[in-house]
Parts: structure tokens; C-alpha cells; sequence
């Protein structure tokens, strides 16, 4: 049974890396490719121990190197990254197209074709509509707004 133990080792190998086709975590691969290095190492005539041993550290340690490369390279923390989404939100403006109403000043701003309900942020009267505002956060599905004290760029203006 020593003999034929690198083919066990194969076959674990082949259903692992094609389990991780259906899985998300890229994790299946690397012990997929930590049995087929077992399979090598009982093919050269090692034992089971030292199989599982190979077995074990090489899809531990691929399984680390891949998270750290994932990690550094592929994450995207800085402040220069793309923003897309709810994300870049913050900091757009938009125009008032229904007025404030109720205790808690409630209106709506379209903002980039999106209709969003909106409410004054801390410190400021109610939405007037055809105004135009700065979105300073999102939460839930409102954003909060401030209006916008500073001029359009000149190349924008008509």
C-alpha cells in the first residue's frame, strides 16, 4: 500500500483543485497543489509521515504567500484609490428637486441621474428647491447634505 500511496495522493490532488471551482476562496488550490507535491515525495519511496509532513507545509505555506500577496497588492486602502459606488458619493453635488418637508426636513436631490432621499445636514435650514447641494454622508439609503457656498468652476458656468 506504501507503493501506491502517490496515487491517493494524485487523485486528493485533482479533487481538490477541481472543488475550488466551485468554491470563493482560492484556498482548495494550494492543498491541491500541497497533495500533488505528496504524491511526489511518495513516489520517490517516502513514507506516509513524511508525505503528510510535505503534504501540510506546502499548502500552509502557499496558503500564507498567496494571502500576503492578495493583501499587499491586490487591496486598495490608500486614498488615491478609485471610488465607485455609494463611495464616491461623499463630496458630489447634486440639485434639490423636491423641497424640504416635515419635522425632519425630508426632500430629494438627484445626484449623477440618481434620485436620492435627502435631509439637511447637522446645521442647516431646510432644502429649497433648484438649489444645489454637497452630499457629506450616506447612511441607509439618505444621504445628508449642506449647501454649496462656493462658485462653480468658470469652465462650467454658462
Amino acid at each position: 500500500m506504501e507503493q501506491a500511496a502517490w496515487i491517493l495522493w494524485s487523485v486528493l490532488g485533482v479533487i481538490l483543485i477541481v472543488a475550488e471551482i466551485f468554491t470563493l476562496g482560492f484556498v482548495l488550490f494550494w492543498f491541491g497543489i500541497g497533495a500533488f507535491a505528496a504524491a511526489l515525495i511518495g513516489f520517490l519511496g517516502f513514507g506516509w509521515v513524511v508525505q503528510f509532513i510535505v503534504f501540510a507545509l506546502v499548502s500552509t505555506v502557499l496558503t500564507a504567500m498567496s494571502r500576503t500577496i492578495f493583501t499587499n497588492y491586490f487591496s486598495r486602502e490608500n486614498e488615491d484609490a478609485l471610488k465607485i459606488g455609494l463611495d464616491a458619493l461623499p463630496g458630489k453635488i447634486g440639485t434639490v428637486i423636491s423641497p424640504s418637508r416635515g419635522a425632519l426636513h425630508e426632500g430629494a436631490v438627484k445626484v449623477y441621474g440618481s434620485t436620492w432621499t435627502a435631509f439637511p445636514a447637522d446645521g442647516e435650514s431646510a432644502l429649497i428647491e433648484g438649489e444645489k447641494v454637497e452630499v457629506v454622508s450616506i447612511k441607509g439609503s439618505s444621504i445628508f447634505v449642506r449647501r454649496v457656498e462656493r462658485e462653480l468652476p468658470e469652465w462650467r458656468q454658462s
